[in-house]
């Protein structure tokens, strides 16, 4: 089979994705590429092209290249720059050609999260950090905007420590914080009401694992996907415990879920201090234990910024305007 498909993506699309977000013409002529344009934007397109080609060319599963890829390259290669102007701006910008793509850790499979069933590489430097930090670290906070991975990350390195033999159980929770329904109008039994808002963790789950395999590992108790409030009274032993949306925790219950440690275990703390659903008023657990906790050494602190979601490119820019115009209150007032 031809690897070229891989990089070149569906009708040439990557390719196309690259002179238009570089300003640069790329001629194919079969197996040879050729690039045109601004000599800075040229350079880099080389060096993007080739660290993609030696991830297609070395990967152990055939993943065919996609935009996402090709931003977190001049992502890394411009950690400080904005995104790339896009239509109907004057001006594209001129990019550094003395960055060392070759020895970036992104897209490199050996910074890769594997599964059986399925492989994800960190796109960002605070993604690589927060990585590096889920597989060493006994408790880890990720913190910030939403998109960023946080969530996602955390469950693709339970997986792999889980399949690793690391670590016995699979534990999962968050605050069911009402945030315009009430609880008790919606349809179903206990799990009826709190799954909606544990979806994105099923989701996660049923990409690295399976939906078959999600279902048996929870009828033996292997996989434990649970409100908060489950939590109380229990020592979580040999197991991956990750509290999703810990921004709509109160003080109280973030103070519960830390003592619930055990042996073995791994605690990871996430949410977006940003977005809480707490009443007026009500002090976030999130925010307040970070504060707390900030000086144990034995404990890491991955702040994610606009920069580093990895979802579609106008939610970083969306995020963004929000920012600027709080900030633009603040300063009136």
């Amino acid at each position: 089979m031809s690897l070229l498909p891989l990089l070149y993506g569906e009708h040439n699309s990557n390719i196309s994705y690259l002179e238009k977000t570089l300003n640069v013409e790329i001629a194919d002529r079969g197996n040879t590429l050729s690039v045109s344009g601004n000599a800075a934007n040229v350079a880099l397109t080389e060096q993007i092209l080739q660290s993609l080609w030696g991830r297609v060319t070395h990967s152990k599963k055939l993943e065919v290249v996609s935009p996402a890829d090709i931003d977190a390259l001049i992502h890394f290669a411009n950690p400080s720059s904005k995104t790339p102007k896009q239509d109907g701006e004057r001006k594209m910008p001129n990019y550094d050609s003395a960055a060392i793509l070759p020895a970036s850790p992104v897209l490199n499979d050996q910074n890769a999260i594997v599964t059986k069933r399925k492989s994800v590489v960190p796109r960002t430097t605070n993604q690589m950090t927060y990585v590096e930090a889920l597989r060493r670290k006994e408790m880890i906070y990720g913190v910030g905007p939403a998109g960023t991975g946080k969530t996602y990350l955390a469950v693709a390195v339970g997986v792999e420590l889980y399949e690793k033999g690391m670590v016995e159980r699979l534990i999962f929770c968050r605050p069911a914080v009402e945030a315009g329904e009430k609880l008790g109008f919606l349809p179903g039994d206990m799990r009826d009401k709190i799954d909606p808002y544990l979806r994105p963790i099923y989701d996660a789950l049923h990409d690295f694992l399976g939906g078959e395999r999600v279902e048996k590992m929870l009828e033996r108790g292997e996989i434990e996907i649970a409100p908060l409030a489950f939590m109380r009274g229990r020592t979580l032993s040999h197991a991956y415990v990750v509290l999703d949306e810990a921004q709509n925790t109160t003080s109280t219950q973030m103070k519960m879920f830390l003592s619930r440690m055990g042996d073995n275990s791994r605690m990871i703390i996430t949410g977006d201090p940003s977005q809480t659903d707490l009443i007026n008023g009500e002090v976030s657990g999130l925010k307040e234990s970070m504060e707390i906790l900030n000086s144990i050494d034995e404990i890491s602190f991955i702040k994610f910024e606009n920069a580093d979601v990895v979802r579609h490119k106008l939610v970083g820019k969306i995020l963004n305007a929000y920012d600027s115009r709080k900030i633009r209150k603040n300063n009136a007032t």
